[in-house]
């Protein structure tokens, strides 16, 4: 396979891996510069030349995908009898460096509802590099033409027309943002309670008010939630600062939200 079919596969599939590349070639080695291998934990596509040079870059990059690494590194190998080797001897008498760069599972994010506020968020997240699930039980919302994506964006979009989108959460990936902000209070609630009932999820966010929330937070109580499974749900969302009612800003504020959670997602992998 190609490296870049190897690329694509593991973004569908969502699996972690890392991109070696030949950067530069200094005397005789068995690969030219620019040569490629995808590795992932458990398989590896392509190759930067074999014996103990490919095997040093197989170990190191399953290391960093244990590791959860999110920065490139650099590998200096040489190719002589002299050079100290875990994977037999090359004797092409050059020196190959090698960068590894990761190719992590990207953010998952899953908006329930998309009317003034859901729409407008979309427009958002459809420009980052994500996974984006836009879930409505109403089909007429979901249509292309509405919707309006950005034909240049670089999230994968998955559209669900669901009459009872709480039936959605099962189908989203392990880690999914979820955001419930439809039209109606009694599919937000059912939604909230199905979340929360989900072992699979990230974060849960609640569009609505105060005095939405506490209604919740005594209906969820009810079909027994305890405070700490309630306390999963963040309500409001978006930035603590944000003043504005115009369905706009609030997405803008609901998006910069998210991106300090994705990032966070990030940051704990990395460590």
């Amino acid at each position: 396979m190609h490296w870049l079919g190897a690329v694509e596969r593991l973004r569908e599939q969502r699996l972690p891996g890392v991109l070696v590349t030949i950067s530069e070639v200094r005397g005789h080695a068995p690969r030219d510069a620019g040569a490629k291998m995808v590795v992932a934990a458990e398989a590896a596509w392509g190759s930067v030349g074999g014996g103990n040079l490919e095997e040093t870059a197989l170990a190191r990059a399953r290391a960093m995908i244990g590791e959860g690494s999110a920065v490139p590194e650099q590998l200096v190998l040489g190719l002589t009898d002299k050079a100290r080797t875990d994977h037999g001897r090359q004797c092409c008498g050059g020196e190959v460096t090698l960068l590894l760069e990761p190719l992590p599972v990207v953010g998952s994010v899953a908006v329930f509802g998309v009317g003034h506020v859901g729409l407008q968020l979309a427009r958002i997240l459809a420009a980052h590099d994500l996974d984006l699930h836009l879930v409505d039980s109403r089909a007429g919302l979901l249509d292309d033409q509405r919707l309006a994506l950005p034909a240049d964006g670089e999230a994968r979009v998955r559209v669900h027309h669901s009459p009872v989108p709480e039936l959605a959460l099962g189908a989203v990936p392990a880690g999914t943002h979820v955001l419930v902000m439809t039209h109606d209070h009694a599919e937000d609630f059912a939604l909230c309670d199905a979340a929360l009932r989900c072992t699979h999820l990230g974060s849960v966010g609640l569009i609505g008010s105060a005095a939405k929330w506490a209604r919740f937070r005594t209906g969820l109580a009810v079909e027994g939630h305890d405070d700490a499974a309630v306390a999963r749900i963040r309500c409001p969302i978006g930035l603590p600062a944000t003043a504005s009612k115009v369905p706009a800003a609030i997405a803008v504020s609901v998006a910069a939200e998210l991106m300090d959670l994705l990032a966070a997602d990030r940051a704990g992998v990395a460590r």
